[in-house]
């Protein structure tokens, strides 16, 4: 048999998480041509429960660049939905249940904030109709909501792969060869690879310096033989409505133990938490227990940008748990560097790394 014909493209993109599935698209819709190599794993993202806050942490803190990253992700999300005529993002107001009296002085102070207002509604003592334990009170939230990523991640692989830019199989970075003006991989040569491999990347040999800090979340999914309520729950844990009588609630934090293995000590803490603060929605049937890696990084900031001495290895990575917020913006600033060499957002290049991270060997 004969080996395949060999091609060329602009971009091979390791990784089809959330990432790599938006920056593909975001350099096809610009005209690039574009490989996607993926093994085929549940990634972080599929699991993810991908919740849009732009008020969160004990204090309720506004995320300080969320007046132009939400509406960014919300054009972006309404466009793939028109294109691939189905909803994506969810738009759903959340309860917070505020848990101590500080937290609820925050939230007296937020409120009084003209910066806060477009992203929070009110405190109310309680929501008719429902029995949630909160003796400090409820803060009704904003322009919140969350992504339904497994149904977006497969419409674009199955884009990419009936337009011939995909492929399920491990990339070895051993089988990379370095050549003058590009690489060639397999049967494929590429002017630029980009590594989208979120938590992976900690064994990526060009990458593996920069300062990750993992963390491994566990999320239930569960039903209910009460009609669950529309709207996203917020104590610490949230908990999200999916339909027909069902709902996901996550996620556990731990940096500790950072592999895909569920443990019992998660789910008893997810579902301890749920009988304190939501009773209405305590069952023990438990549809599915999942683990992951949230690619976290040392200092909150997602890792973009050039390797410091082979600059057509790039890295487009490290968004954590926020990334569905995060992503559809940088996406679009990556982009322009790649295409036309626009300079990276500072807080957000991996050159911030090279003095103190990069091996000087």
């Amino acid at each position: 048999m004969s080996n395949p014909p060999s091609q060329k493209v602009d971009f091979l993109i390791i990784g089809q998480g959330l990432a790599g599935s938006l920056l593909a698209w975001e350099l096809n819709q610009r005209g690039q041509r574009v490989i996607v190599v993926d093994n085929g794993n549940t990634s972080a993202s599929q699991i993810a429960a991908v919740l849009i806050n732009p008020i969160t942490g004990i204090r309720l803190v506004k995320n300080p660049d969320i007046d132009f990253l939400l509406p960014a992700a919300k054009k972006y999300y309404q466009d793939l939905s028109i294109f691939f005529n189905q909803d994506f993002l969810i738009e759903k107001p959340m309860l917070r249940l505020l848990r101590t009296q500080q937290e609820n002085q925050y939230c007296k102070k937020r409120l009084t904030d003209p910066n806060y207002r477009a992203y929070l509604s009110g405190l109310k003592p309680a929501i008719a109709d429902l029995n949630l334990i909160t003796p400090y009170g409820i803060l009704e939230q904003k322009q919140t909501g969350f992504l339904k990523i497994k149904p977006l991640l497969s419409k674009i692989k199955n884009y990419l792969q009936q337009t011939h830019q995909y492929l399920t199989t491990v990339f070895n970075y051993r089988d990379l060869t370095i050549q003058t003006n590009n690489f060639q991989w397999q049967n494929i040569k590429a002017s630029r690879i980009i590594f989208c491999e979120g938590y992976q990347a900690q064994n990526n040999p060009w990458f593996s310096w920069l300062p990750f800090n993992l963390a491994k979340g566990e999320i239930l999914t569960l039903d209910s033989p009460t009609c669950i309520p529309e709207f996203i729950l917020n104590y610490g844990f949230w908990v999200i409505p999916t339909g027909n009588h069902k709902f996901r609630t996550g996620a556990t934090f731990d940096r500790d133990n950072i592999d895909t293995k569920t443990t019992i000590q998660a789910r008893n803490t997810l579902i301890q938490s749920l009988n304190q603060y939501v009773p209405v929605f305590l069952t023990n049937h438990i549809i599915n227990h999942q683990a992951q890696i949230r690619p976290a990084t040392i200092d909150r900031q997602p890792f973009l940008g050039n390797h410091p001495k082979r600059p057509e290895l790039l890295i487009f990575n490290g968004f954590g748990a926020k990334g569905s917020l995060l992503i559809p913006w940088f996406v679009r600033q990556f982009s322009d560097h790649l295409i036309n060499s626009s300079p990276l957002p500072e807080k957000t290049n991996i050159d911030r790394h090279y003095d103190k991270y990069f091996p000087k060997s």
